[in-house]
């Protein structure tokens, strides 16, 4: 049951630091030998056959304090047809703008000393792989605290398919969500991907074949 309790956003903003420290600091401490539970991610996450991930234009992230590594992943989409984006802030507060990119093509430092490509070339994707520090049970994403996500997902128009990765240590039962929060379509974990969405549209609104209820897919009841 989701603890309603916290309405205040001053109280739910300082819930949300000090749960974000404690989720980051737990993920650090996953032994770095043992990539198993990352590889589960993305198995889990090729399973979906999302058809964005094939021909469209994926919108990704360059991992950061042990993110999943989705780069070998892009890789392999590019070679059925796919394209692919990284996100570059240009401006405090704003949205973020995502350049177009290739393997071994140039980058240099972004924000955080996250590597962006040197060029600009802002493109529109089609599909957003979204790096989860921790998500509850209504698709809801604790992020790093800066709200890029949110203001970069309000502004896009149309509105890309948007896929939340992380491992189930950073489950939550709520994240005390605000008008400002939006939800993700799906979270992908090492459990299994759980649908909630399909471009913030609820799933009965929505005939897309990979709009599934949310379910895991090693549960064989979820049909």
């Amino acid at each position: 049951m989701q603890d309603d309790s916290m309405r205040d956003w001053p109280e739910v903003r300082a819930w949300r630091k000090a749960k974000r420290a404690e989720l980051i600091e737990r993920r650090l401490a996953l032994p770095a030998t043992d990539g198993a539970e990352a590889a589960a991610v993305v198995a889990n996450l090729r399973a979906a056959e999302v058809p964005e991930l094939a021909t469209g234009l994926i919108g990704f992230y360059w991992p950061f304090k042990r993110e999943i590594d989705l780069r070998p992943f892009v890789r392999d989409c590019l070679k059925t047809g796919a394209r692919a984006a990284l996100p570059v802030v240009v401006e405090k507060g704003r949205p973020v703008e995502f350049w177009a990119w290739q393997p071994r093509m140039k980058m240099k430092p972004g924000i955080w000393n996250i590597p962006v490509p040197a060029e600009r070339a802002p493109v529109q994707p089609d599909v957003l792989l979204v790096a989860l520090v921790g998500f509850d049970e209504a698709g809801y994403r604790l992020g790093y605290g800066g709200g890029y996500y949110d203001r970069t997902l309000a502004a896009l128009s149309p509105r890309p398919l948007t896929l939340g990765l992380g491992f189930e240590l950073g489950r939550l039962p709520t994240i005390h969500p605000q008008p400002h929060d939006i939800p993700l379509d799906a979270i992908v974990t090492e459990r299994g991907i759980a649908w909630h969405r399909s471009r913030g549209r609820p799933l009965s609104d929505t005939a897309e074949g990979y709009a599934s209820p949310p379910c895991f897919l090693h549960e064989l009841d979820c049909t």
